[in-house]
């Protein structure tokens, strides 16, 4: 883990000694990690990793069982109500309105936001004309492709213009084009200001992350730059693998020693 107060640019998240079960199973045990504030921090690893649980606990839509997430200085449970403007979160189904059309669901987001009339042109026009999306206004959500849909959710993720977006696998299922397109977008917003915390399931993506913490089984083995993570081995996801096998293979050994 790093210390806040090793690196140039202040913490906008600390999530210290953080733990949650469901009823008997322990999704996530005692991590911790630091987000500087305009970086993108990714969080990879397996299926089960508990790397969704994560988000959505730094989004506030769970209290934790154990630890504290501090956004901004204000605690995610006692200064909810407070943070929740600074929050952008896209869970893997993002829940558009497939019978609106592309404009209309960007209406309806700034709707729930509370956007001013005074502003929705220029923000209609900003977010849709970063994501391609400009032309198909007038496009029913559920005639786009995959990764149309993705970037419009990004775009009503964004018309609240929030500090910190937290994204949960937003690429899954993608097409590598619009994979693509996607994290320029995602570029774009860091440059702009923004903090980005994102799990993804495509490794080449850890690679465009400033920082990467590598879960598994709950628990977080590794937390680098994308560059010092892969070390020695010839790709990101070379080091990963190895990195979760040898995990695996001290618990079997662990789990038959006698």
């Amino acid at each position: 883990m790093v210390d806040p107060s090793s690196g140039s640019r202040q913490p906008l998240v600390e999530v210290r000694n953080l733990s949650h079960s469901f009823n008997l199973l322990e999704a996530i045990r005692d991590i911790s990690f630091f987000v500087p504030a305009e970086t993108i921090f990714g969080l990879v690893g397996s299926d089960g990793a508990g790397k969704s649980t994560a988000l959505r606990l730094i989004a506030g839509m769970m209290k934790p069982s154990k630890g504290e997430i501090m956004i901004d200085g204000l605690s995610s449970v006692s200064g909810r109500q407070k943070i929740k403007h600074l929050i952008g979160y896209m869970p893997q189904r993002f829940g558009l309105y497939q019978d609106l059309t592309v404009e209309e669901n960007m209406n309806f987001f700034m709707d729930i936001f509370g956007i001013p009339r005074s502003d929705r042109k220029n923000r209609m026009e900003k977010y849709l004309g970063f994501s391609n999306l400009l032309p198909f206004a007038d496009r029913l959500a559920g005639d786009l492709s995959g990764g149309m849909k993705q970037k419009l959710g990004l775009a009503c993720v964004l018309v609240h213009e929030p500090r910190l977006l937290i994204l949960d696998e937003p690429t899954n299922g993608v097409d590598p084009v619009s994979r693509r397109e996607f994290w320029d977008i995602l570029d774009s917003m860091k440059q702009e200001g923004m903090t980005l915390i994102v799990s993804t399931a495509y490794l080449d993506e850890g690679e465009k992350c400033d920082r990467l913490a590598l879960m598994h089984a709950g628990v977080i083995l590794e937390e680098n730059s994308p560059d010092v993570m892969q070390g020695i081995h010839p790709t990101l996801e070379a080091a990963i693998i190895a990195r979760i096998s040898e995990v695996d293979k001290e618990l079997v050994d662990d789990a038959f020693s006698f």
